[in-house]
Formats: C-alpha cells, sequence, structure tokens
C-alpha cells in the first residue's frame, strides 16, 4: 500500500531508494510498518515529516484499540463478549501460525538460521529469557556464518542489549505505571521481527514474571488488537487500558512506540551504506531465524488456552486452510470467528 501511495501515485521517491528503506528497517527493532511510516515522512518532509507520519500512522489504531479496551473492560465478563471471544481466540492463533509458515520459508534458508530457530525453540519451551533467546540466537547465527567474528568487536553488538535483562527482572510485582511504561519501553527498543514476536515478550513479563494479566487477558489483548488496522504494537495500548485505564493506554503507547522514532532518526542517512554492508546481513538472518523461533513458542504456549474444545479446534484449522489457499483479509477471519461465538451463544452451548 505504501509502494503504490508514494511510489507509484505520488512518486515522492522511486523504487529504489523505497527498497533501501524497507530493507534497512529489518536492521533496527520496533515494528516495520511503522518504522517505515516514519522513514517515507523523513524522506518527504524532514524532521518534522518524521514525527507527523509516524503519530499519523500509529494514532488511528490507537484510538480504536483503546475505545474497544473500554468496551471490553465494562462488559468483557458477560457471556455474549466471552463467546465471541471463544470464537476469535482460535482464528489469532491460526493467523499467527499462518505468518510463522511465511515467515520461516523467508528466513530459514541455511542450515545455521535452521539450527538457530530450532534451538531457540527447544530452549523457549523450556522457559529460558526471551531476550537471552533473541540476541544470543542472533550473535551464535552470525558467527557460525562468519567464524571470525567469535572473538571480535561485533559479540559486542549482542552482548550489550543482553543488560535489558537483568534490569527487567528487577522490576517491581506491584503494578505502577512508571513501571509498566519502563517495561514497554524496553520490548519497544530491543524486539526484532514480526510484531507477533511481541506476544513473547509480554506473556514472560505480564504474565508470567509479574502476574498482571493473566494468559487469556493476553489473548483477548491480541485478539482485539487484530480487529483494528494499523500497527500489531497497539496490542500495547490495549493493555495499558486494561491496567490503568486511559493514562495507561497513553503511556503503553508512547513508551512502545518511542524507541522507532529514536533508531530511524538516528540511522535514515546511514541507509546506503548499512545496505551494501557485508557484516549486517548475517545479523540479519541470525535474528529473524530467532524471532521465528520465539514465534513458534508463543503460539505453542496461547494455543493451549484458545484450543480448548473440538469446535475451537476446527475454527483454527479452518481459518488456516483459508489464509493458505486464499489472499483474505484476516480481518473478515477474525468478523467469521467473533459470529461463530455469538451463533454457539444463542443456540445455548453457553455455560
Amino acid at each position: 500500500m505504501m509502494r503504490h501511495e508514494f511510489v507509484t501515485r505520488r512518486k515522492w521517491l522511486t523504487d529504489r531508494r523505497f527498497l533501501d528503506l524497507l530493507g534497512v528497517t529489518n536492521l533496527i527493532p520496533g515494528p516495520n510498518s511503522t518504522e517505515m511510516a516514519i522513514h517515507l515522512g523523513r524522506e518527504r518532509a524532514g524532521r518534522w515529516g518524521l514525527v507527523g507520519a509516524g503519530v499519523a500512522f500509529i494514532a488511528p489504531a490507537a484510538v480504536m484499540v483503546s475505545a474497544l479496551a473500554w468496551i471490553y473492560v465494562e462488559f468483557g465478563s458477560t457471556p455474549a463478549v466471552t463467546w465471541v471471544l471463544y470464537g476469535v481466540k482460535p482464528v489469532v492463533i491460526a493467523i499467527v501460525a499462518h505468518a510463522i509458515w511465511g515467515l520461516g520459508h523467508v528466513v530459514v534458508r541455511r542450515w545455521q538460521t535452521a539450527l538457530v530457530a530450532t534451538a531457540v525453540i527447544a530452549l523457549g519451551l523450556l522457559g529460558v529469557n526471551e531476550l537471552l533467546l533473541l540476541f544470543g540466537g542472533g550473535a551464535v547465527g552470525a558467527m557460525l556464518q562468519r567464524p571470525q567474528w567469535l572473538t571480535g568487536r561485533l559479540s559486542g553488538v549482542f552482548l550489550a542489549p543482553l543488560a535489558s535483562v537483568n534490569l527487567a527482572a528487577a522490576a517491581p510485582a506491584t503494578f505502577s505505571l512508571v513501571g509498566m511504561g519502563l517495561l514497554f519501553l524496553k520490548i519497544g527498543a530491543v524486539l526484532y521481527g514480526s510484531g507477533y514476536v511481541l506476544l513473547a515478550f509480554l506473556r514472560a513479563d505480564f504474565v508470567e514474571r509479574l502476574g498482571w494479566l493473566t494468559e487469556t487477558q493476553l489473548l483477548d489483548a491480541v485478539a482485539i488488537g487484530q480487529v483494528t488496522p494499523g500497527p500489531v504494537f497497539t496490542t500495547a495500548t490495549f493493555i495499558g487500558f486494561l491496567l490503568a485505564g486511559i493514562p495507561g493506554a497513553v503511556v503503553a503507547t508512547v513508551a512502545i512506540f518511542l524507541p522507532s522514532f529514536v533508531f530511524v532518526a538516528a540511522i535514515h542517512a546511514q541507509v546506503k551504506r548499512l545496505r551494501e554492508s557485508k557484516v549486517t546481513a548475517p545479523i540479519l538472518d541470525a535474528v529473524n531465524a530467532s524471532a521465528v523461533g520465539l514465534m513458534t513458542v508463543v503460539t505453542v504456549f496461547l494455543g493451549q488456552s484458545a484450543l480448548v474444545d473440538v469446535p475451537t479446534i476446527l475454527a483454527a484449522l479452518a481459518a488456516l486452510a483459508v489464509l493458505i489457499f486464499t489472499r483474505i483479509n484476516s480481518l473478515w477471519l477474525i468478523l467469521a470467528g467473533a459470529a461463530m461465538g455469538a451463533i454457539m451463544q444463542g443456540l445455548g452451548l453457553a455455560t
């Protein structure tokens, strides 16, 4: 859509420049779609364009998610909404699984990246910290492809971010707005790969370590995030509202997206050099392989909460088949899942 609007229709930049910007978004943490919008704003109108494009891209989804979060808080425990979400959750699992399959074909193309992805899945299922897996997997995979980096300065690139693991572990279990904001800031600053990798970080911090959310609430957040257009990272907006109302939604949204603005501002002028570098390509391959592994792990865990009986399993399989054999927008599948839940309630199958 961005290429059609800005390259083909408005001719604001060339295809080659567009591809350069698209490529560099994969080299920095954060949501690729949002960072691409920020890059295009910077390209067109400088620093103010950078800010304006990013805010304009994020704001509509954040507002819609906040509205749905309010509805969820007010009515989420009623039978109607409960059974709508009952039908939506297995569809979400199918969407994530389909994304993993597609990304896996692109990312896992060599034995080194296959080894990294497999190791991350195995260690993730055993409960190893997701940041350690992401950066450790990136380091190991890159060094397998470039053994001369094993003792070189490049290792510091991966070791430095691991300090955030200890900082995160020190966060208090009692809820605080500042603590929540710092967690989302950390996630936005270190998360590579698809927005679905966000689920692994959210589950580790908000569900397992701090207990601020339940597995069901996390899956509900993902389901509601899927109903709205825009970046998947607005799942943070929903969680912020759930934990602290409108102030929580604002803090969570600003915190998780702020690093993307900083990274794009810092790297935009270096796009050409990074694109041609022989150093960044194997690093990117290894980090993306780790990200696919993390996505697989979190799908397994969330699937245990979503696929609870025969109807939900059949719904997930049907949605996956539709995604594989058609190019339908996933929103229609979400709506179909919601309709399935509502129909089951209407037939008296709700408990």
